[in-house]
């Protein structure tokens, strides 16, 4: 890609740049068919979630793991953009052949033996991709294995290489099949489908997650082992020293006397009502945002790449669906964020009542 761009600004400069006229003028396709590229052309954003699917071996993912995506993502972008404006510099894009489009622009001005070049690095970036896409499903599927959603076929790691062969193996063969028995043009439109509505759905998922997580979240199966054997070795550090289970029957009598004198305290119990309403109208609040973002976006999308209605028809409908969107995300800008999203997965959305009901407490005792 960088000797796409290095020779291709260098044949621009020689011959001038010559532009050409295009009839139909900026977008000739309209809205439907931008966005009908950018829904086949999503493939190319393939591969980030790999960085995202290893993070158990990654030494400080929280540091590593947003760096190494959006280092990745900035990279890419930025080829792709120097690319597509250096090509289309020189060729009309009407003018491409579209199977072999980098090629035949160089071959157009006389440079035969680029064509070459260009077809080895695109055999050699095809097998780059064939192992970042067969990279990250066979760590998928391992994960949903561990928590029961698949069989535990799919859990087995190497001992040797500590790496889910199966999985991989499994997920090979389903891959190779699939490009033996189906033309290339619909498994790349199923892939960009299936990554755009991916990513969509952890898109709206996130936002679930930050404002409106879910109460009580099921344990993992691959987890309940390890809390079971940490909660074991707690109860024996309890029970073994002389005079613990005294100490541990007093302090429990004490919180049960706190317990019962911060209920049947009026101001406490009114301090608590209060928080929890509160706490129920943010939620409803970020739930009808959520839900308007979704539905704006839906409308703004639908209609602008709908032809059969009329110009003002789909000007306002688009106007609509806008609407709703710059109104839901300015809402969830605006309301806070839940308090228990950090430790998701354990303590969910009971993290703040929690904290609350701990500090208080505390407060109680200390007086």
């Amino acid at each position: 890609m960088l000797f796409v761009i290095i020779a291709g600004t260098y044949i621009g400069f020689q011959t001038g740049w010559v532009g050409y006229k295009v009839s139909g003028g900026f977008l000739p396709y309209g809205v439907n068919g931008m966005l009908a590229g950018s829904a086949t052309v999503f493939f190319a954003y393939i591969g980030f979630d790999s960085v995202a699917s290893t993070a158990e071996e990654v030494r400080n993912p929280q540091r590593d793991l947003p760096l190494g995506i959006a280092t990745s993502l900035t990279i890419c972008c930025s080829l792709y953009m120097l690319v597509s404006v250096v090509i289309v510099g020189l060729v009309p894009y009407f003018a491409m052949d579209p199977d072999t489009p980098i090629s035949s622009a160089f071959a157009r001005h006389g440079m035969q033996w680029a064509m070459y070049l260009v077809t080895s690095g695109a055999v050699l970036a095809l097998c780059s991709t064939l192992m970042g896409s067969l990279l990250p499903q066979p760590r998928i599927l391992m994960a949903m294995a561990r928590d029961g959603l698949l069989p535990s076929f799919f859990s087995d790691v190497s001992e040797k290489t500590q790496v889910p062969v199966k999985s991989t193996i499994i997920t090979g063969i389903c891959a190779a099949s699939l490009a033996f028995f189906m033309d290339v043009s619909q498994l790349a439109g199923m892939v960009s489908v299936g990554t755009l509505l991916a990513f969509t759905i952890v898109a709206v998922s996130i936002l679930i997650l930050r404002y409106v997580p879910p109460d009580e979240v099921p344990l993992p199966s691959s987890l309940q082992t390890s809390f079971r054997l940490s909660q074991e070795c707690d109860e024996e550090k309890v029970g073994s020293p002389l005079g613990d289970g005294n100490h541990e029957q007093g302090t429990s009598e004490i919180k049960d006397v706190i317990v019962v004198e911060s209920i049947n305290d009026p101001l406490i119990e009114k301090q608590l009502y209060a928080n929890k309403l509160d706490e129920l109208n943010r939620r409803k609040t970020a739930a009808r945002s959520i839900a308007s973002v979704c539905v704006g976006v839906l409308i703004l999308t639908a209609s602008a790449s709908v032809t059969f209605l009329p110009f003002l028809v789909m000007c306002l409908f688009c106007v609509f669906g806008g609407l709703l969107l710059l109104a839901g995300l300015g809402m969830l800008s605006w309301i806070d964020q839940d308090d228990g999203r950090h430790s998701f997965g354990h303590s969910g959305g009971t993290l703040a009542s929690q904290h609350f009901h701990a500090s208080l407490r505390t407060r109680l005792l200390v007086t």
